[in-house]
């Protein structure tokens, strides 16, 4: 080779070489995503033609063909709306008061516009995660608010206060059981045994047992007949009660600390007595069967929500109890309740129930159908939280029984956090199927949202061939928007509490 070193120079430009193909942006997302493969092409024109053919002619029957203005049928008719019929939403307009209290009366509904008010303001701070005093903000939100919104909503007043209320509860008990008691006595001196059981000493022993809790119940009741003796009896009794709180806290020797919130408590207590005349009569009273529409909807849906929780979560302990009697109930409970359909639970709430109870003991349709939803909708989350109990490993036990931890402490402060948050998407799928549910009520003659809609569609002032499709898109877009926040919301807290598994 020669010694001299090769050069190379070029004497006409480069060839360009094509642009690379872009996997970012709309442009992107359109080649990697939907037009990539021949089948991914196919279902991309077969699903937009789909959408199409939905989507159109709901737009077009929602808002484009739509009537919007009008006082009565005519303005909806094919005629009237210039040969198109399209959704007549004068009709949601003329029942929109309805479809949000139902029949609630009409110089009352501020009640129901400040039980709003209070519950989205006490609310909006607890979903919002950097906000301070969240145990302040629940306390109110789930002990004080449910208090105040029954008064408001409701009406009436109060005649007294806890020891009213736990001696009239004690009272009563120890009465049913004397008369139980009572009762197999005088059906064992027809039969002195049955199935080789002597009744009448069972019935004597039962009846013995009812007098003994009339002895216990004794100092309660005369601290109860001097408290209505006095001019005041509500303030007697929130005297007596705080009274009693304090001096049990000073014996357990809780703290000064707890002693003011303690007093705090009662004075805020005593302040929303006052505001609300709760001594005086309170407010009218409206019946619960005038309620209805949204109202109706959004009280059974947030109660059965919030109530159902702490009944899931003690079945879910109860059935991993290491007591058999514990275990045993907590499995009977929840596959008695997950083996009956709603519609029984609410036609035994409403119809069944009062059969079983005294006669001088009454309890309004409306709550029995929130207890039993309740009930039906914690056996539904007990096995929810179950199954999150059960992906924690045991290690986490050992470990907390290594530092001393108790197993309250252990389930309250280890284990059931992280089982709630492995179980915040199966939880949320049982509120959202809940509040979606709460139309089943109005086969109890509860007139919630939709039982409003079924009843305004009787009205022949508005009868016209849309307004059905009309009051059912309505009503279909608040269940929408509705079971959406919640989903869109539990994704957001469950990516927060996850914060440690993100890649």
């Amino acid at each position: 080779m020669s010694g001299q070193a090769a050069s190379f120079v070029r004497d006409e430009l480069a060839p360009e070489r094509r642009a690379p193909v872009r996997t970012t942006g709309f442009v992107g997302f359109l080649r990697t995503r939907l037009f990539n493969t021949p089948g991914n092409t196919l279902l991309t024109v077969l699903g937009v033609a789909l959408l199409a053919a939905v989507i159109v002619p709901a737009v077009r029957f929602l808002l484009l063909d739509a009537v919007w203005t009008g006082s009565g049928r005519e303005a909806c008719l094919a005629p009237n709306a210039g040969g198109v019929v399209g959704a007549c939403w004068p009709f949601v307009q003329a029942k929109f008061t309805q479809f949000v209290y139902g029949f609630y009366p009409e110089p009352e509904r501020w009640r129901v516009n400040l039980t709003f008010l209070l519950a989205g303001a006490l609310l909006a701070p607890l979903l919002i995660p950097k906000l301070p005093a969240k145990t302040l903000n629940a306390a109110l939100f789930f002990v004080a608010f449910p208090f105040v919104a029954f008064f408001l909503l409701h009406g009436g007043g109060l005649d007294g206060f806890a020891v009213n209320w736990t001696a009239g509860l004690v009272s009563a008990f120890a009465g049913g059981v004397a008369d139980a008691g009572s009762r197999l006595g005088e059906l064992g001196a027809s039969s002195p045994s049955w199935f080789g059981v002597p009744l009448q000493g069972i019935g004597h022993g039962v009846a013995g047992l009812g007098a003994a809790f009339g002895v216990l119940a004794t100092p309660l009741v005369w601290l109860r007949d001097q408290i209505i003796a006095f001019g005041h009896p509500l303030w007697a009794d929130v005297a007596a009660t705080a009274a009693i709180v304090c001096a049990a806290l000073l014996l357990l020797r809780s703290g000064m600390r707890a002693l003011a919130m303690t007093l705090a408590t009662f004075a805020g207590i005593a302040l929303v007595i006052m505001a609300m005349g709760l001594d005086r009569g309170g407010l009218p009273v409206v019946d619960t069967r005038l309620w209805g529409g949204l109202l109706v909807t959004l009280v059974v849906a947030v109660t059965g929500i919030v109530a159902s929780m702490p009944v899931g979560i003690a079945l879910a302990l109860g059935r991993r109890s290491t007591i058999p009697l514990i275990r045993l109930f907590s499995i009977g409970f929840i596959e008695f309740w997950r083996g009956v359909p709603l519609i029984t639970v609410l036609f035994f709430a409403t119809y069944m129930l009062p059969l079983f109870l005294p006669g001088h003991f009454t309890v309004d349709g409306l709550v029995r159908v929130l207890i039993g939803i309740a009930l039906f909708a914690g056996a539904y989350n007990a096995e929810v939280i179950r199954g999150g109990l059960q992906a924690i490993p045991r290690g986490q036990d050992e470990a907390a029984q290594a530092l001393g931890l108790s197993y309250w402490q252990t389930t309250r402060l280890i284990v059931l956090p992280q089982a709630l948050r492995h179980v915040i998407p199966g939880l949320v799928n049982s509120f959202i199927a809940l509040f979606k549910d709460t139309s089943l009520v109005s086969i109890v003659a509860l007139f919630d949202l939709l039982g409003i809609l079924r009843a305004a569609f009787a009205d022949p002032a508005w009868a016209t061939p849309t307004t059905l499709f009309t009051g059912f898109a309505f009503t279909g877009l608040i269940y929408f928007v509705g079971c959406f926040a919640m989903s869109r919301y539990s994704l957001f807290v469950e990516r927060r509490l996850n914060a440690h598994r993100r890649r």
